[in-house]
């Protein structure tokens, strides 16, 4: 009976190990993606970084494109989780403002692998497996809801959470893209100008 009740006990170990194991792969993924785009991430190279062996990775997915949808469904939630947050703490009007600054700022701007994913690889998306883009395409329509629902009660609220998103995307798309840090800095006060003008 002891060994029974320590067989029963090490289980739900070995499957959490394998939750825990599992979710580091994803967190390593995701911040790869972001990182060397789709096309230049590997899976021998993410399980390296996640300090696994190549071997396992079919233990836990059973493909690649299953694990870049659900890094593409773990990079979008970390910007939403970071949306919520600003939305939590910065009361009424001005938590758009806020969201904005925050998006657009000179951390965001330099921290690719950990930033949106939206900006990181919003390019590279229509070349992708299916289930890669819904998982893109589910984290897009969280974020324009959110936005949405601070405009709650403004007319065409859905049309201007478009726009918003579309710019911060833009915007920093294009800041990363130029080699020019005087445009880089352009495209985003120009940007944080219009939108303060607004409030």
């Amino acid at each position: 009976m002891m060994i029974v009740m320590r067989k029963d006990m090490n289980k739900p170990n070995v499957s959490n190990r394998k939750e825990i194991t599992h979710a580091r792969i994803v967190e390593t993924a995701a911040r790869a993606i972001r990182r060397s785009g789709y096309d230049g991430t590997g899976v021998a190279d993410i399980m390296k970084e996640a300090g696994l062996t190549h071997g396992g990775f079919y233990a836990h997915f059973a493909s690649r494109d299953a694990m870049l949808a659900e890094a593409a469904g773990r990079a979008g939630e970390e910007t939403l989780a970071i949306t919520k947050r600003i939305f939590s703490e910065v009361a009424g009007d001005q938590a758009l403002q806020a969201l904005m600054q925050v998006y657009l700022s000179n951390e965001h701007m330099a921290n690719i692998e950990a930033g949106c994913s939206f900006a990181a690889l919003g390019s590279e998306m229509p070349r992708q497996a299916p289930e890669v883009r819904k998982a893109s395409t589910c984290r897009v329509k969280e974020m324009i809801a959110l936005i949405e629902s601070r405009l709650s009660g403004q007319s065409n609220a859905y049309e201007k959470a478009l726009v918003m998103l579309s710019t911060m995307v833009g915007t920093l798309l294009l800041a990363r893209a130029v080699d020019d840090p005087k445009l880089s800095e352009s495209f985003r006060q120009a940007t944080l100008k219009h939108y303060d003008a607004k409030e």
